[in-house]
């Protein structure tokens, strides 16, 4: 299979599911032509490639890491190969890249520089999740990881609550899975009681994943446990909602 000379954005696995669950053949088909890899962690790297095809030659395959300890100065260099002709694979730790994640740097310089950019098909969480939460799909802002700090979350969670209420608008952010426990209390001591909440947790594993919408106050006498599993949160205080 021959390809175009592009820098191709692949999606990877959010949870155990086989690959051909998430992944087009395609998208599969691709990757196994791809020798330059611009990646989150090499070591996850190597793992989804030999997933896609155990007889991929992976120390044929050359990786750059581009995460918080890489310096911006060096993210330029690694795109050495798509300028000499060659396409190059980006890849995040899981679900698309340039999404919630350092590979937007790379994609930036591509785009200034003329070159070709193939966004690839796979699963992307927060998509996912607003289309199973029954909120607003026409307006929609994902804000990433909120403030830690409980004074500022809260903040924070109140302002997108109005925001959602005055724009008509679901609001969508995530959290660090060891934190998820505490989010969730967060949001349901914060919260009218009226506004909805959803939480979208183990996207396309066959058996753990769960999405569920409920008014905050409902939630308030639910006993859930999101503790270290991969989650995202939604909040809607518009008026399409019906219950």
């Amino acid at each position: 299979m021959e390809i175009t000379t592009a820098l191709y954005l692949i999606p990877v696995g959010i949870s155990d599911a086989p690959l051909s669950d998430t992944l087009p053949a395609a998208t599969v088909g691709i990757v196994r032509n791809i020798r330059h890899y611009i990646v989150e962690n090499v070591r996850t790297a190597r793992r989804f490639l030999k997933k896609c095809d155990r007889d991929i030659d992976i120390d044929a395959l050359t990786f750059c890491e581009l995460n918080r300890h890489t310096e911006p100065r060096d993210v330029s260099a690694f795109l050495e190969p798509l300028r000499r002709g060659e396409p190059v694979g980006l890849m995040s730790e899981a679900g698309c890249p340039a999404v919630a994640d350092p590979g937007a740097i790379v994609v930036g310089i591509v785009q200034h520089e003329g070159l070709r950019v193939i966004p690839l098909v796979g699963p992307s969480s927060i998509l996912m999740s607003l289309m199973a939460s029954g909120f607003n799909g026409q307006g929609f802002a994902f804000h990433g990881y909120l403030p830690i700090e409980t004074t500022a979350r809260a903040k924070a969670i109140r302002e997108l609550e109005a925001e959602s209420a005055r724009k008509n608008m679901t609001q969508i952010f995530i959290e660090a899975p060891y934190r998820n426990n505490k989010m969730l209390a967060t949001l349901i001591n914060t919260l009218r009681g009226d506004t909805m909440l959803c939480v979208a947790c183990d996207l396309t594993d066959p058996v753990q994943e769960s999405v569920i919408s409920l008014p905050a106050s409902r939630w308030r006498g639910i006993k859930a446990d999101y503790d270290k599993r991969p989650a995202i949160f939604l909040i809607y205080s518009g008026s399409t909602v019906i219950l």
